[in-house]
């Protein structure tokens, strides 16, 4: 079930629940249909995505206008995200930077090279959680399937991204956690902790806030 966590004459930011997919798939409801049965009296207007098996925020346009710009502003990489991830799997390095070019694969994969054409750069930390591994992304792209591609490409695949080698789960443990931007020179931020799963849980989300706070991490871009 979609949630509204903000709302505004040019733009909603909402919670969309892992398992729905943005388009609608035979006599199931993707996003934006589900939005317009919610909502009938608004118009929106996808500005961009997530994957079906990735939970979190994600901003919807009320216009046109507010539609172009945001457009312009993901081009410009002037959206801030963060992602949460959790892997039953020991990563090759616990922090850093993963980069390399994006290209299609066998089954509707996707990999990591080492060209730099079509390159996706991901910055990450990571902690131990419960016998699990639990990241905290920043991409500096925005390229399809790139968290997934790039914690595969360090040897922790996401808990229940069997697609890509992750081990059996009740959902995909990727969770799109907030988003930064500045609209009509305001800044904004948006937080959806990651809850209301087996391993989200409420003490998880706990951990997040004390060992992902932002204000304290020095990512490698900003050094």
């Amino acid at each position: 079930m979609i949630s509204v966590v903000f709302q505004s004459n040019d733009y909603w930011v909402i919670h969309k629940p892992a398992g729905m997919s943005f388009h609608a798939e035979s006599e199931t409801l993707g996003v934006m249909q589900s939005l317009a049965e919610a909502y009938p009296e608004q118009t929106f207007y996808p500005v961009h995505r997530l994957d079906k098996m990735t939970s979190g925020l994600l901003i919807v346009a009320c216009h046109a206008k507010a539609t172009a710009t945001f457009g312009a502003m993901f081009e410009q990489h002037l959206v801030e995200k963060r992602y949460i991830a959790l892997s039953g799997k020991k990563p090759k390095k616990k922090q850093g930077t993963i980069r390399g070019g994006m290209v299609p694969s066998r089954r509707g994969q996707w990999k990591l090279t080492k060209t730099q054409e079509n390159l996706a750069i991901t910055e990450f930390f990571s902690s131990s959680f419960q016998g699990l591994r639990a990241f905290f992304l920043r991409p500096l792209t925005g390229k399809t399937h790139q968290i997934r591609v790039a914690l595969k490409s360090i040897g922790a695949p996401i808990l229940g991204d069997t697609r890509y080698g992750g081990g059996a789960a009740d959902r995909g443990y990727l969770h799109a956690y907030c988003l930064r931007f500045e609209w009509q020179g305001k800044k904004c931020e948006y937080i959806c902790p990651p809850t209301g799963s087996l391993y989200f849980s409420t003490a998880f989300a706990e951990f997040v806030k004390v060992h992902f706070d932002d204000t304290q991490l020095k990512w490698p871009s900003d050094k």
